[in-house]
């Protein structure tokens, strides 16, 4: 009797850490329940998860395991900047980060940090587009400018290069929600990803509104608060340096 073998009716090896599994934890919460936010845990079979990126991950789980599960996703192929959030640590686009359990049996998924929580992964940027209205993201044409309203508006190539390394920017919020100084100062310090918006209207030869953008950005902190921590450089998905762009723009603000 003693040798009998007992069958499992309460637990598998599902719930266990083994090697057979990769254990995914996301962040929950649902603004409709009377919870306080909450992890769940998926042990997925490392053979169905095998060369996915993070996106595909997510779909995985929210198709097989909880269709309640929220999160943002557009183009899936880092352009739109939708599916940014928090990957074991680092501000990242979920379609551009790839897995791999060969490094790690675990995998923690946040929203972005320091943002207002909508629910579960999905951030209210609302703040954030507020302020990049706010830096005119548009060319202005003063009127002496306005000779050229109906005729094409020119660029030489040299003029079009200096634009390299700021178009790129497709305002994932992923540079800015890394950055302590925005965390703190929101309503009043610009971020890194709109001051990047904004160098690049302001060195845009077809744009005429220098003096404008230049005086909204020498009032009270949108810019000042900038420590050079270069966070936003280390984070950035389309290997932009808006840290080194935040130091040109102390230097035009001072001119």
């Amino acid at each position: 009797m003693f040798l009998q073998k007992i069958e499992k009716f309460l637990f598998d090896d599902i719930h266990y850490v083994n090697s057979h599994f990769f254990y995914v934890r996301i962040y929950r919460w649902n603004p409709y329940l009377s919870l306080k936010p909450w992890f769940n845990i998926f042990p997925l079979k490392l053979n169905a998860v095998k060369h996915l990126m993070i996106l595909d991950l997510l779909f995985y789980i929210k198709n097989n395991y909880d269709s309640t599960l929220t999160f943002r996703r557009s183009c899936r192929e880092g352009i739109c900047g939708s599916c940014s959030m928090n990957i074991n640590g680092i501000n990242s686009l979920a379609c551009l980060k790839n897995f791999n359990s060969q490094f790690s049996q675990f995998l923690t998924i946040y929203p972005l940090p320091h943002m207002l929580i909508l629910k579960d992964l999905v951030c209210d940027l609302t703040n954030f587009y507020n302020q990049y209205r706010l830096i005119k993201p548009w060319l202005i044409h003063t009127k002496k400018s306005n000779k050229i309203k109906n005729r094409e508006n020119l660029q030489s190539k040299i003029d079009r290069f200096s634009l390299d390394g700021l178009y790129e920017c497709i305002l994932c919020a992923c540079c800015s929600a890394s950055c302590p100084s925005y965390w703190w100062n929101y309503d009043k310090y610009l971020g890194p990803a709109i001051l990047l918006q904004t160098y690049k209207w302001l060195i845009d030869s077809r744009d005429s509104g220098q003096k404008t953008r230049l005086s909204f950005l020498t009032n009270s902190m949108r810019i000042t608060k900038c420590h050079g921590i270069t966070n936003c450089t280390k984070v950035c998905p389309k290997n932009l340096n808006p840290a080194q762009i935040i130091n040109f723009l102390k230097y035009f603000s001072k001119i």
